[in-house]
């Protein structure tokens, strides 16, 4: 017990039964002295509060290690220690662990999955579905880098077809250029014939996963996840248009805020490098090569 809790149990004692100091102290094996000495907190201990709290009530999903590093990220130096002692005193909760989720292995025994050894070395991409307020559907198709975590984008509308497929990897190859990977599940919009052709003539290659072994694309399930707990649980879309918004700037807090603990609670992409203005007349940065989409009849 705290010394400050044992100090006012004694005081609790005195004035219910009307004894003096010196005897309650021997009752309950408390020392005198302590009841003279004021615990006094640090001078910041109000001001670092009130931010947890504020911190708690904004990303209620996040435990107090991400609010550690948010605070820390904001200019605080502090501790986890002292961020969870604070979190404890005021109640807050914990969000509990999910349980684990066994794997599927292969009938030799072994598991062969290709993992992430740089950024642009593999994609993966998946939809995720929801519903505004009247009721209808929308679906995302999210994509991401499994190295770095980073939400590459985030597509949106009522439906989504393997031409919507190409022309968010499109975009994505312009500017970051072409992954050696992209993975994904089997569903109809990527396996494609149009979607297939087109991915092997930028130079990419498809790894497609095992039926029924979600884990192996497990970074873009995992991001789904977050997604859905963090703000499509907690949402309202009155529109799609309003739904187009507020995801994209959950994407946006995602990449450059959100504390990620995977990359040691630092977020994916803190800061985006932005290409100096060329002088009239210089070369552009030079831009990968993108065959172009397949036309659909």
């Amino acid at each position: 017990m705290r010394p400050a809790r044992r100090s006012a149990c004694v005081d609790h004692v005195r004035q219910k039964f009307q004894v003096s100091e010196r005897f309650a102290c021997r009752v309950l094996g408390q020392h005198r002295s302590t009841q003279r000495k004021e615990p006094r907190g640090r001078a910041d201990e109000d001001a670092l509060t009130a931010d947890i709290i504020a911190l708690a009530s904004q990303y209620g999903r996040y435990g107090y290690r991400r609010i550690t590093a948010l605070l820390r990220d904001a200019g605080w130096a502090v501790n986890v220690k002292r961020v969870e002692r604070i979190w404890r005193r005021e109640g807050l909760k914990v969000p509990q662990k999910q349980p684990k989720r066994s794997r599927l292995w292969l009938n030799d025994g072994s598991c062969i999955r290709l993992r992430p050894e740089r950024p642009n070395h593999v994609w993966s991409y998946d939809f995720v579905e929801s519903r505004t307020h009247d009721g209808r559907k929308f679906r995302m198709l999210n994509l991401i880098d499994e190295f770095t975590r980073e939400c590459l984008a985030i597509r949106i509308d009522r439906r989504l077809r393997s031409t919507d497929a190409i022309d968010v990897l499109s975009d994505q190859f312009i500017l970051r250029g072409v992954p050696d990977h992209i993975r994904s599940d089997n569903g109809p919009e990527f396996v494609a014939k149009a979607v297939r052709e087109w991915i092997a003539a930028v130079g990419a290659r498809t790894a497609y996963i095992e039926p029924g072994s979600l884990w192996e694309n497990g970074y873009c399930e995992s991001f789904n996840a977050k997604l859905r707990d963090e703000l499509l649980n907690g949402e309202i879309f009155y529109s799609l248009a309003e739904a187009r918004i507020v995801i994209e700037g959950w994407r946006k807090h995602y990449n450059t805020k959100r504390p990620h603990s995977s990359l040691g609670y630092r977020p994916p992409a803190p800061e985006v490098t932005s290409w100096p203005a060329s002088p009239s007349g210089a070369a552009s940065p030079a831009t990968p090569a993108v065959a172009p989409g397949p036309v659909m009849h």
